[in-house]
Parts: structure tokens; C-alpha cells; sequence
């Protein structure tokens, strides 16, 4: 049971790092196969099953949390302040996937 003063749900913070990880390797990976050269486009192929893969594990494992509760206020308005944040984290870990693989090739 989630209250008001409580907005926190740990595990829809970590689906929604994961969902936005998936996706930014998802992207990053077709951008990189397909401007890159060489080891670079294996690189991307990498990085685009990667994103695929943690994707469908995402939403295999979500089925169960995004179910509507409570009001607007309380599902909505308050959780996204948190979501912003996990949504910019899983943003940063999948650039610096795709920087760190990169650099490497």
C-alpha cells in the first residue's frame, strides 16, 4: 500500500531505468551500426540486442506494477518528479555503455 507521503515504489523506478536503458541502447546501437565502420557496427549490433533484450526482460518482469491506483495526484503527479530522475539516470548508463564500447573499438 503506497500513501500520499510516500511516492516511492523502488521497483517501477528500477523498471523505469531499465525501460529507458533498453531504449537508448536500442538507439544508440542502430545509430552505431549504421554510421560506423569495422568493429564499430559490430559494436552496434552489441549494443542493439542488448537494448532488445533488456527491453522485452523489462516488460516480461513490469506486467505486475503498472496497474492503476489512487488519484491523479498520488499516481501520477507526485511519481514523476522520481520517474524524471530514473528516467535521467537510465539515460546516462546507456551513454556511457555506448561511450565506454566505442572508445574501446
Amino acid at each position: 500500500m503506497t500513501y500520499f507521503w510516500d511516492p516511492w515504489n523502488w521497483a517501477v523506478f528500477i523498471l523505469v531505468i531499465l525501460a529507458i536503458l533498453a531504449i537508448t541502447l536500442v538507439v544508440l546501437g542502430v545509430m552505431t551500426a549504421y554510421f560506423g565502420t569495422g568493429k564499430s557496427r559490430t559494436v552496434g549490433v552489441i549494443l542493439f540486442v542488448a537494448g532488445i533484450v533488456i527491453g522485452i526482460l523489462t516488460i516480461y518482469v513490469s506486467l505486475d506494477y503498472f496497474k492503476p491506483t489512487g488519484g491523479l495526484i498520488q499516481s501520477v503527479i507526485v511519481p514523476t518528479f522520481f520517474y524524471v530522475a530514473a528516467v535521467a539516470i537510465g539515460a546516462v548508463i546507456g551513454l556511457l555503455i555506448f561511450l565506454g564500447a566505442i572508445m574501446k573499438t
